[in-house]
């Protein structure tokens, strides 16, 4: 899908490009973060690319994954029932089932250990901390990438994150969750609405439409396509539909939404489950999503030093936990187009940088 004045498509960057360095920024910096910035304001989404050795990890959770579902029972015990109760936004570990959404999750988070409700402790997914720290890595690149679009500080979110590594006691408030979206095997409600797409095509999604995460960021490893994401236009496009086997999807959540003022929008998304029942499997997932700590707030306090116009709505710092539990409306969001416009000196770094800059939409 292509843009109108930006990127023809999703942007595509390595993570190795938006790994900063003392000094001056590189020339692969300035065009990376350049073309991160411009995705996520034509697109809401990214792909990032991770080193080529970090596919096997990758691969071997998703097949890790797939197994774990698989040997679960069809019909979970009433106590695995979990709809989305935003008080326990900071506490959810281990399995439990959504069947309105006919999907399962394993929720990872260091410093929780989950038990089973007989009291046994419960057998993961393999791999999880190698994973967490792999996509947990990223999202903080991705973030502090973006902090320099706006042209705040650096690390300027430091604050508001958990601590690298964990201090004794402490329970990780951002999570990795496995999930298993349509698994046949599992009997949820299953239900569907149709949708019909620009080309014609039907796509099938829940009844419960789009979905929008409550991170600064996320990032998502699937091992089927089927994750659609709203643009700038308000159109829904596939963004994982030709990922290799080392990249992801990455979108900013509510939380960056809040804490940059309403300069970059949150991602709306939603799944595709129409080319699912077909296989044994459902579609398995890695989501990472880097949340802030809940005993802080989320402050536009940077935006305003960097000299950004803050409005009325944004001015108050509000304390993380009660943005967790208040409800969002999506259609009261999108109250600006897209973060401010920059450039860099187009003398140093010569047209084809220029050519790739963020641009007013």
């Amino acid at each position: 899908m292509a843009g109108d004045d930006g990127l023809p498509s999703l942007g595509r960057v390595k993570l190795t490009d938006l790994i900063p360095s003392e000094g001056l920024p590189s020339d692969s910096y300035k065009l990376s973060v350049s073309t991160l910035s411009q995705s996520f304001a034509q697109y809401s989404a990214a792909v990032i690319q991770f080193p080529a050795a970090d596919a096997a990890l990758l691969r071997s959770s998703l097949d890790s994954a797939r197994l774990y579902f698989q040997q679960r029972e069809a019909y979970p015990s009433a106590d695995m029932i979990h709809t989305n109760d935003s008080r326990e936004w900071c506490k959810t570990s281990g399995y439990y089932a959504d069947p309105q959404l006919w999907q399962e999750t394993y929720d990872y988070r260091p410093g929780l250990t989950p038990i089973e409700p007989s009291n046994a402790m419960e057998l993961p997914p393999g791999g999880l901390p190698d994973i967490f720290g792999l996509l947990g890595k990223a999202a903080r690149g991705i973030l502090d990438a973006m902090s320099y679009c706006l042209n705040l500080r650096s690390s300027p979110f430091t604050e508001i994150l958990d601590n690298v590594p964990l201090r004794s006691r402490e329970v990780s408030s951002s999570v990795l969750s496995v999930c298993c979206h349509a698994r046949p095997s599992f009997h949820g409600a299953q239900h569907h609405n149709l949708t019909t797409q620009d080309d014609g095509q039907l796509m099938m999604f829940h009844d419960h439409g789009h979905q929008v995460d409550k991170s600064l960021i996320s990032v998502v490893k699937s091992d089927k396509a089927g994750l659609h994401v709203r643009d700038f236009h308000g159109r829904w496009f596939l963004v994982d539909g030709d990922l290799g086997p080392q990249e992801a999807v990455v979108y900013p959540g509510l939380a960056l939404y809040q804490a940059t003022a309403g300069y970059v929008n949150p991602a709306l998304h939603r799944t595709e489950i129409n080319n699912i029942p077909g296989n044994m499997y459902g579609r398995c997932s890695l989501v990472f999503k880097l949340m802030p700590k809940s005993m802080t707030c989320l402050s536009c306090s940077e935006m305003r030093a960097a000299g950004h116009g803050v409005e009325a709505q944004f001015q108050i710092p509000v304390p993380v936990d009660d943005f967790m539990q208040r409800s969002h409306p999506t259609d009261q969001l999108f109250n600006r187009n897209t973060f401010q416009s920059f450039s860099f000196p187009t003398a140093q770094d010569g047209p084809w940088i220029n050519e790739m800059l963020v641009q007013d939409l």
